[in-house]
């Protein structure tokens, strides 16, 4: 990993100052503007910096899909749109770092990692599909349930349900129904830290 953060450092990263993010289109305004009346506690800014390196993982993963040229039509469709979804919740979240004074996170600070031969097939990309996209969905769950500050459970439950659109996109690629359980797990900022861990280092 370029600059040698770990995954310690990477939850108690604060650095001050740094070039703030031009924020992309409405989505990051909107958290902006719910977050500036409510104070963002130390608890939730860890929720923001490990919200952050998912939404990175997230980026590479769908990068190298795409890139990997296996799908088409609708499908690619839906990646492609899905990798536009997950910059927006990027920008987003970064956002509450940004206005901490905290610089949030970027690709360059994060070397990713799969599994061998995750890219070779359109099974195996499913597959990891889904493992990442629950990764995701459980670690916005558990930071609604686990958020201080009341301003920010709507924006992060809004993330959640777009992961678990997302979800349903593989879950159908694998041939299976892409309802799933009613009630998806959350995860707590550790268990979804120790999950990461498995793709970042």
């Amino acid at each position: 990993m370029n600059g040698a953060l770990s995954r310690t450092q990477l939850l108690a990263r604060s650095a001050k100052g740094g070039a703030a993010l031009v924020l992309a289109g409405s989505a990051a305004g909107t958290f902006a503007r719910r977050a500036a009346a409510d104070p963002i506690s130390d608890a939730d800014l860890a929720y923001a910096r490990l919200l952050v390196a998912a939404e990175l993982l997230a980026a590479d993963f769908y990068d190298r899909v795409i890139a990997a040229k296996l799908f088409e039509g609708q499908a690619l469709k839906s990646l492609k749109r899905a990798r536009f979804n997950e910059q927006e919740h990027y920008d987003s979240v970064a956002t509450i770092l940004n206005d901490a004074g905290q610089a949030p996170a970027v690709a360059a600070d994060i070397d990713f990692a799969y599994p061998k031969e995750a890219f070779a097939s359109k099974g195996a990309v499913a597959s990891l599909g889904i493992e990442l996209e629950t990764l995701f969905l459980g670690a916005y769950l558990g930071a609604v349930g686990g958020l201080q500050s009341s301003a920010l459970k709507q924006p992060f439950a809004q993330i959640a349900a777009n992961e678990a659109q997302h979800l349903s996109v593989f879950t159908g690629l694998t041939g299976r129904d892409p309802v799933g359980i009613s009630f998806p797990a959350p995860l707590s900022v550790d268990e979804a830290s120790d999950a990461l861990d498995a793709y970042t280092s």
